[in-house]
């Protein structure tokens, strides 16, 4: 990589504004083709967008997770699927934090680098120089438009029970295009399998084992699911806000055949949009303060060699959950407040209704994350699977 590449590439936020009316008209395709179509594809490259996450060394922007759930959030507006498999692709970049720079540059050296993984089930023998790797994985988010992909085993090694990361061109695998799903269309989450397929030792990693750890810098204090938590909440944010921006704009004219009334001159829709607006707000604000304490923890663990500490991972864990159910909560009175009309595909609202019930349905939303933050603010041990 020449020197200063980093420095030159367009700042991840800014890069998002600019395209999101470009990612907004490209909508209806994304959504009927079940993937994003190849001339976005090649803007979102040339924009870095798929880099926010990735070590500077490499080309990525390394931003500040702040930053990044903002660029999600802005990204979302426009369209969920996009933003989702950005944010796939950005949380598993992070893996060449874990690698040996050879192998981390094959991989995400290429203008067009995009690494995406799923979830399923796998299995690794080690052999001289590598592993045999077998396995079948689903959910692949972006997989469609990604060069490697990633297959992850579960193995007894030295130090206990670790997931371990196998990585292999995106060729060698055998893709089932079986993505045919209600919500989050255009993400086109395949399955793919691999048969006694050689991985070099080099493509192969534990991202939870700090020892490995081969980035300084604070942004590889964050494990992944603390940035897959903070990317997909955003999107939730993001559709959220642009829903209820949606009926704000129709609530100036539309007048409902029950009342006769202009909504907006409705004192009962005045005083939901009001705690609409708080609920959105306050999701946000949570999220970002979470993020932005672990953020001065991270600088302070990379400088004395330490890490983030539990009560960071499990503020973001609690604020990504939330801010994931109240973004859903507004979208719903968005979508309910706006009658009939929001029922048509080409509105403003069905589309996305559809898309934030999946986002809600994936694991990182799910409501039992509240349980394990309870558990452990009171005293007990949690289930720090995805923390």
């Amino acid at each position: 990589m020449e020197a200063g590449l980093a420095e030159r590439r367009p700042d991840p936020l800014e890069a998002a504004r600019r395209l999101a009316p470009a990612i907004a008209a490209a909508g209806p395709e994304i959504e009927a083709g079940c993937r994003l179509p190849a001339r976005l594809v090649e803007a979102l490259h040339a924009a870095g967008l798929f880099r926010a996450l990735l070590p500077a060394r490499y080309g990525g922007a390394e931003v500040e997770p702040v930053r990044f759930a903002a660029m999600m959030e802005t990204i979302a507006a426009a369209d969920a699927s996009t933003a989702w498999c950005i944010g796939q692709a950005s949380g598993c970049s992070m893996a060449a934090a874990w690698m040996a720079p050879e192998a981390a540059m094959d991989v995400f050296g290429p203008a067009n680098a995009v690494l995406a993984w799923g979830t399923g089930k796998g299995e690794a023998r080690e052999v001289e120089g590598g592993w045999i790797v077998s396995g079948r994985w689903a959910f692949a988010s972006g997989s469609r438009n990604a060069t490697w992909l990633g297959g992850q085993v579960q193995r007894e090694e030295h130090d206990g029970p670790v997931e371990r990361s196998m990585l292999f061109p995106r060729a060698k695998a055998a893709i089932t295009e079986d993505w045919n799903v209600v919500g989050l269309r255009g993400t086109g989450s395949d399955t793919y399998e691999v048969r006694d397929l050689f991985v070099p030792a080099a493509y192969s990693l534990v991202r939870l084992r700090a020892a490995e750890r081969r980035e300084p810098g604070p942004l590889y204090r964050f494990n992944t699911t603390h940035l897959y938590a903070a990317g997909f909440a955003s999107v939730a944010l993001g559709v959220a806000r642009a829903m209820l921006d949606a009926f704000l704009d129709q609530a100036t004219s539309k007048a409902p055949r029950a009342t006769g009334k202009v909504q907006r001159e409705s004192t009962a829709v005045q005083r939901e949009v009001g705690r609409a607006e708080g609920r959105l707000g306050a999701a946000r604000a949570f999220l970002h303060a979470a993020l932005g304490e672990a953020w001065a923890e991270a600088r302070a663990a990379a400088e004395a060699g330490g890490e983030i500490s539990m009560d960071a991972r499990m503020r973001i864990r609690l604020a990504t959950t939330f801010a994931a159910q109240e973004a859903r909560a507004v979208a719903e009175f968005a979508y309910a407040e706006a009658g009939a009309g929001a029922i048509f595909a080409a509105g403003p609202f069905e589309r996305r209704m559809r898309d934030m019930h999946a986002i809600c349905q994936q694991v990182q939303a799910h409501a039992t994350h509240f349980e394990t933050y309870g558990a452990w603010r009171m005293g007990l041990p949690p289930a720090a699977r995805f923390v």
